[in-house]
C-alpha cells in the first residue's frame, strides 16, 4: 500500500506540480516568519514602554509610603512605653501626607495593641502575630533578620486586604543591650495602590500580573492578575524595594498577536501567485490519477474486511432455507471443531453440535426469525467432537435471492472468554460487596472508637468540637441559648493514689453514669480529660435552668460510692458558660466556663459558679499585671525600700528592714498588697526575692564605706525561696558578712513542718552567719517546740498584736507572753506597727528590745535612709 502511495505521489504527472509546491511554500515561509519577527520586537517594545511606566509609579508609592512610617518608628524606639493616645497624636501625622496608607499599628511583644486611626480597626487590635498562619511567617522574619520587611497581600483582620511594612524596634535595655520591642506595621492599602500606580486604568492597554508575594522577587507567588499572562512569554521588569522585589509581567490585552497586522495581505499576495502557477498542473494530473486512486480504493476495501474478519474470529455463514442447505467459511468450521476442508454442510451439522440444554431455545429464536423474515440472534454452547464446550454468539439476517429463494445469511463468533469473565467478575463482585460490608463495620466501629471515650463511651473531646458550633446554632435557631457545664471530680486524686487507678476507673464511669441520667436526651455530654467532663444543654433566657442542672449534678456526686467494700466519696466544681450569640467562635465558650470552674475552685470547691463579664474583667486585670509584673523585671522596676528599727532604751538606730517596692512607670510605687498574690501565682516571688537582696547587699556595703551607721539589715524570704536546693550555693556566692544580715521567715511557712529541706538550708543559713529571724509573730501557729526547734535570734511581733495594746489590758497581756516566752529562750523581741510614742513607752515597759513603725521613721529609699541616719546624728549632736 505504501508504495502505491509513493507511486501516486510521485508520479511523473506530479513532479512538477510537486517542485513548485515545494519551492513557493519555502519562500512564503521564510517571508512570513520575517514579518512576524519585526511585528513581535515591536509589539514587545511598546508593551515594555508601559511596563516601565507602572513599575516607577509603583516604587514610588511603596518606597513613599514606607518612609513616612520610619520617623514613627524611630519615635517608638526612644519612647517604647508610649500609649495609644501618644500614637496617635504622632501617626495623624503622616496621614496629612498624600499616600495609599490604611492605618499603621504598633505591636509590643507581636500583639497589637496600638492603632491608629483606630475606627474601622477595632478588630485588630490584640492580634498576636505568632498565632496568625498569614502574618506569623513574615512578623518572625522581621524580627529574626532585624530589617524592614514588606509583607502582602494580607487579608486583615478587621477585613480587606493590603500591604504591610513590618519594621522591627529594638530599645535599649539594661546592661546597654538592645531588647526586642516589637513591630510596627505600616498598612498600604492594595486597591488605592493599585489605582495610584495605574494597575486599574481600563485604557492602559496591556494585562499586567504581578509575582513575588511578601517582596520575595520571582521566588515568591504571584498576587495580581491571570495566571496566563505569567505563562504567555511576557515582558517582565522588576518593581525594587529597600526589602526585596517584585516582578511585573505584562502581555497586550487580549495577549500577543498571532499573526501580524499585514500577514494576511502578504499570504493573499503568495497565494494568488501560487495560484497562477500550480492551476494548470494540477488540472492535468487529476485527470491522470482519477482511474488509479478508483482502482487502489476497491482494493483497500477489500483487503480491509479480510483483515477484520480475520481479526476478530468471527466466521460467516449462509443456510438455504429451501434445500437446509449450509455454507461454512474455515472460521465457522474452526469454531465447530470441523475440518477446514470446505465439505458441505446440513441443517443437522449445526443442531447436532448445540448442547441439548441449549437446542430448544436456539431453534424457537432460529424459528422465530425464519417466520418474521427479520433478525436472527442466539447465544448458546458447543459441543465439539473432542468433547470440548464452547460458548458461541451468532447474528444472521433473512434475504431472498433473485430467483426468491428464503436465505439467511451471518455470522459466529466464540464468547467463551467473555462468558468466563463475566462469570470471574460476578463471582469477585459477591465477594467485593461481602468485603465491604465487613469493611463498614470496621469503619463504623473505627469511627466510634476515634470519637468516644474508651472507659466511660461517653464522646471525646474530638468529638465535642465537631458539634459544639451545630449544637449552639440549633439552640439560637430554637429560640433557646446553649450552656456549657464545665464538670471537674473534686479529689479524685485522693482516691486514685489510696485505693489504685481501678477505682478512680470505677469513679469515672459512676460520674459518666449520674452526668446522662441527669442530662439525658436534651442535651450532650463528653469526657475531655482525665476528671473532666462537659455537659452541653439547651436552656430558655432563664441561666437558672442551668443551675438547677449544676446543683443536681453535685448533689448527686456527693453522695458515696462503694467499691469493694470502700466508701468513696468525692466532688465536683462545675463552670457554667452561657451563649449569647455574639461571638462568631463557640469555642470560646469551653474558654468561659474554664475561667468560671477556676473560680468555682477558690471558691471552696463543690459548687458551681457561672461566667460573667465581671469575671472576664478580673480575669484580664490579673494578666494585666502579671504581663506588667514580668515586665518590671525585665526593666528592674522592683527596688528597695528600708524602715529603721530602733533601740527601745536607747532609741538609736540598730537595723533597718529590707522592704520590696515596686516602681509602676504610671502608678508610682506600690506596696507588696498590690502585687505579692499574683507574682506567687507567677512563681516569681523568690526572684523578686533574690533581686531585693542583692540590692540590699550593694546599699548596705555603700554605707558602710560611707560610714552610715547601719549596723545590720533584716531581708523577707519566702517559702519557695526556703524550697529552693541551690539556695545555699547562692548565698556563699554573696560572701555575706557575719552578723550583718538577717532574713525574715512569716511564720506560716514551715514552723511545725517536717520538710527536710527547709530544715536544711534554715541550718546552713545560720553557720553563714545570717541570723534567723521569725516575722509576724502571733499571726500563725507554732509551737513553743517549733521555737526550741528553730532557735531564732529574733521574734518580730505582728501590728494586729501592737496596735490595741494602747486601750486593750488583755492584748497588753497577750504581748507581754509573748515578750516572756522570747525572753525565756534567749530570743531578742522587735514590735512592728509602733505608730505612737505611747506604743513605744509600753512595748518598753513591757520589755521589748527593738521597735518599728511610723512613730519612728516611715520606709525610704536608699538616698533617703542615707540623709535621714546624717540627720539624726546631727540632732542628736546637736
Amino acid at each position: 500500500m505504501i508504495a502505491r502511495v509513493k507511486a501516486g505521489v510521485f508520479s511523473p504527472a506530479r513532479i512538477p506540480v510537486a517542485i513548485a509546491v515545494v519551492v513557493i511554500a519555502v519562500c512564503a515561509a521564510l517571508a512570513d516568519h520575517q514579518n512576524k519577527i519585526v511585528s513581535d520586537q515591536v509589539a514587545r517594545a511598546d508593551v515594555l514602554a508601559k511596563v516601565n511606566v507602572v513599575r516607577a509609579k509603583l516604587e514610588g508609592n511603596i518606597n513613599g509610603n514606607l518612609q513616612l512610617a520610619r520617623g514613627l518608628v524611630a519615635a517608638v524606639t526612644t519612647e517604647p512605653y508610649m500609649g495609644q493616645q501618644r500614637f496617635t497624636e504622632l501617626a495623624s501625622r503622616l496621614f496629612n501626607e498624600e499616600s495609599q496608607l490604611r492605618n499603621i499599628a504598633g505591636a509590643p511583644d507581636l500583639v497589637i495593641s496600638l492603632m491608629y486611626p483606630m475606627a474601622g480597626n477595632e478588630k485588630a487590635i490584640g492580634l498576636d502575630y505568632r498565632n496568625n498562619d498569614q502574618q506569623r511567617a513574615a512578623a518572625l522574619r522581621a524580627r529574626d533578620e532585624r530589617k524592614l520587611i514588606l509583607a502582602g497581600p494580607v487579608d486583615l483582620a478587621q477585613g480587606g486586604q493590603a500591604f504591610i511594612g513590618r519594621f522591627p524596634v529594638f530599645v535599649k535595655s539594661a546592661g546597654n543591650t538592645e531588647r526586642f520591642w516589637g513591630i510596627v506595621s505600616a498598612v498600604v492599602d492594595v486597591q488605592r495602590l493599585y489605582q495610584a500606580s495605574g494597575l486599574l486604568d481600563k485604557e492602559l492597554g496591556i494585562d499586567i500580573a504581578l509575582i513575588g508575594n511578601d517582596a520575595l522577587g520571582t521566588k515568591g507567588m504571584r498576587f495580581f492578575g491571570d495566571e496566563q499572562v505569567v505563562k504567555s512569554d511576557p515582558v517582565t521588569a522588576d518593581v525594587l524595594f529597600p526589602s526585596g522585589s517584585w516582578q511585573i509581567a505584562a502581555i497586550p490585552k487580549g495577549g500577543w498577536p498571532a499573526t501580524p497586522a499585514n500577514a494576511w495581505r502578504l499570504r493573499a499576495l503568495m497565494a494568488a501567485a501560487a495560484a497562477l502557477i500550480l492551476i494548470p498542473f494540477l488540472a492535468a494530473g487529476r485527470l491522470i490519477n482519477e482511474r488509479q486512486r478508483n482502482y487502489w480504493e476497491l482494493n483497500r476495501l477489500s483487503r480491509r474486511l479480510e483483515l477484520a474478519l480475520e481479526a476478530s474470529a468471527i466466521g460467516v455463514w449462509e443456510h438455504d432455507l429451501q434445500t437446509n442447505h449450509l455454507a461454512w467459511d474455515d472460521r465457522v468450521n474452526e469454531i465447530y471443531g470441523r475440518e477446514a476442508d470446505g465439505g458441505p454442510r446440513g441443517y443437522s451439522d449445526w443442531a447436532g453440535a448445540i448442547h441439548p440444554d441449549d437446542l430448544p431455545q436456539a431453534l424457537t429464536d432460529f424459528e422465530s426469525a425464519v417466520t418474521g423474515r427479520g433478525t436472527y440472534s442466539s447465544e448458546y454452547r458447543v459441543v465439539r467432537p473432542d468433547g470440548e464446550i464452547r460458548h458461541v454468539r451468532s447474528r444472521a439476517m433473512f434475504y431472498e435471492t433473485a430467483n426468491n429463494s428464503p436465505r439467511m445469511v451471518g455470522a459466529e463468533w466464540d464468547v467463551t472468554s467473555d462468558v468466563m469473565l463475566n462469570t470471574d467478575l460476578v463471582r469477585a463482585k459477591q465477594l467485593a460487596e461481602s468485603k465491604n460490608g465487613e469493611l463498614e463495620v470496621a469503619k463504623a466501629r473505627t469511627e466510634h472508637v476515634a470519637m468516644h471515650d474508651s472507659l466511660t463511651d461517653l464522646p471525646n473531646r474530638r468529638y465535642l468540637d465537631q458539634v459544639l458550633y451545630d449544637y449552639a446554632a440549633k439552640a439560637r435557631l430554637n429560640g433557646g441559648h446553649a450552656a456549657l457545664l464545665h464538670v471537674d471530680l473534686d479529689r479524685f486524686k485522693h482516691i486514685n493514689d489510696t485505693l489504685g487507678h481501678a477505682a478512680g476507673d470505677a469513679m469515672l464511669v459512676h460520674a459518666a453514669s449520674v452526668l446522662k441520667s441527669n442530662v439525658g436526651d436534651r442535651g450532650f455530654v463528653a469526657r475531655v480529660g482525665g476528671d473532666e467532663f462537659i455537659v452541653l444543654c439547651t436552656i430558655d433566657d432563664d441561666d437558672a435552668q442551668a443551675a438547677a442542672l449544676a446543683d443536681r449534678i453535685i448533689e448527686e456526686m456527693r453522695r458515696p460510692v462503694y467499691y469493694h467494700g470502700h466508701q468513696c466519696r468525692f466532688g465536683v466544681s462545675v463552670g457554667i458558660a452561657i451563649d449569647d450569640g455574639t461571638s462568631a467562635d463557640t469555642r470560646q465558650l469551653l474558654v468561659n466556663a474554664d475561667i468560671a470552674l477556676y473560680r468555682a475552685k477558690r471558691r471552696g470547691r463543690n459548687r458551681h459558679e457561672f461566667f460573667s463579664g465581671e469575671l472576664q474583667s478580673e480575669i484580664v486585670n490579673t494578666k494585666r499585671i502579671a504581663d506588667e509584673i514580668l515586665a518590671g523585671l525585665e526593666r528592674n522596676q522592683f527596688i528597695v525600700f528600708y524602715q529603721p528599727q530602733f533601740s527601745a532604751r536607747t532609741r538609736e538606730i540598730v537595723g533597718v528592714e529590707a522592704l520590696a517596692r515596686w516602681n509602676h512607670p504610671e502608678k508610682g510605687i506600690l506596696t507588696p498588697d498590690v502585687f505579692l498574690k499574683t507574682a506567687e501565682e507567677l512563681n516569681v516571688v523568690s526572684i523578686i526575692d533574690q533581686k531585693i537582696l542583692q540590692q540590699s547587699l550593694l546599699d548596705f556595703e555603700a554605707w558602710s564605706a560611707q560610714k552610715i551607721g547601719v549596723p545590720r539589715m533584716s531581708v523577707n524570704v519566702s517559702a519557695r525561696r526556703l524550697h529552693d536546693e541551690q539556695l545555699i550555693a547562692s548565698l556563699r556566692d554573696l560572701n555575706i558578712r557575719k552578723g550583718t544580715f538577717s532574713f525574715e521567715l512569716v511564720e506560716s511557712i514551715f514552723l511545725d513542718d517536717n520538710d527536710d529541706l527547709v530544715t536544711w538550708n534554715v541550718e546552713q543559713i545560720k553557720q553563714l552567719g545570717i541570723d534567723i529571724e521569725i516575722d509576724d509573730f502571733g499571726t500563725g501557729y507554732a509551737s513553743i517546740v517549733s521555737l526550741l526547734k528553730l532557735q531564732p535570734r529574733r521574734l518580730k511581733i505582728d501590728r494586729q498584736l501592737v496596735d490595741p495594746i494602747v486601750n486593750s489590758p488583755q492584748q497588753r497581756q497577750v504581748v507581754s507572753s509573748i515578750i516572756e516566752i522570747g525572753k525565756s529562750l534567749g530570743i531578742e523581741i522587735i514590735a512592728e506597727g509602733v505608730e505612737t510614742m505611747e506604743h513605744a513607752r509600753l512595748l518598753k515597759a513591757l520589755g521589748c528590745d527593738i521597735l518599728q513603725g511610723y512613730a519612728f521613721g516611715q520606709p525610704l529609699d536608699s538616698d533617703g535612709l542615707r540623709k535621714f541616719v546624717r540627720s539624726r546624728r546631727l540632732s542628736v549632736a546637736g
